[in-house]
């Protein structure tokens, strides 16, 4: 009786150990590449809807995502800007379609999310199966996003929301200018050419 007793206590304690040194439970950092402008391939599926396409970080609330699939979305481009949001089809511009409303919605939380880690300069949150997982909540509702070992975006799910986004083909972009700098690149280069033309004349 006291042998099985012992070994009950044993395997209890080795049980306990197990647990308290399990990855799922500890904390882990890694690389943050959310504030690089970068495109990748999205699925999206909330609740029933199911869409396809390519979704383009440029900058902070600087978003743009183009849809592959269903039908009703295919070929919509909805471009986020600050707080204004573009939808154009081949080339026209309109309003943005009632089919895109659901989705544009979900893509707005995902947005806010990664912009507010991206300010980040490392990633903080718990392992599972080779991912970063990170929580958070928003006025939308509860987020997970988990993060590869690359430190690129890999999912994006709202459960309360029957929303998850999921990634692939991340690829890093190079920063875009923004319309200050070109605009002051053009002051700057339509000077030096004004400043030579005088120049020459006076010789």
């Amino acid at each position: 009786m006291k042998r099985l007793l012992s070994s009950v206590i044993a395997f209890l304690c080795v049980v306990s150990a197990t647990s308290c040194n399990s990855p799922m439970n500890s904390q882990t950092k890694s690389e943050n590449n959310l504030a690089s402008p970068f495109t990748a391939k999205m699925s999206v599926n909330l609740d029933k809807l199911t869409a396809e396409g390519t979704i383009t970080r440029n900058s902070d609330k600087n978003w743009v995502a183009e849809f592959e699939s269903p039908n009703t979305l295919s070929g919509v481009k909805l471009a986020f800007e600050e707080n204004v949001v573009k939808a154009s089809y081949k080339g026209l511009d309109f309003s943005v379609p009632k089919s895109a409303i659901p989705v544009k919605a979900m893509l707005t939380n995902l947005m806010e999310a990664v912009d507010s880690l991206a300010s980040q300069e490392t990633l903080t949150g718990t392992e599972n199966e080779g991912l970063l997982q990170i929580s958070g909540n928003l006025e939308g509702g509860d987020y997970s996003l988990s993060i590869d070992g690359n430190g690129n975006i890999h999912t994006f799910e709202m459960p309360n929301n029957l929303l998850k986004i999921t990634f692939s083909d991340v690829v890093l972009n190079a920063a875009t200018p923004s319309p200050t700098d070109t605009t002051l690149s053009s002051a700057v280069t339509t000077e030096f050419t004004v400043t030579t033309s005088i120049t020459t004349v006076s010789e």
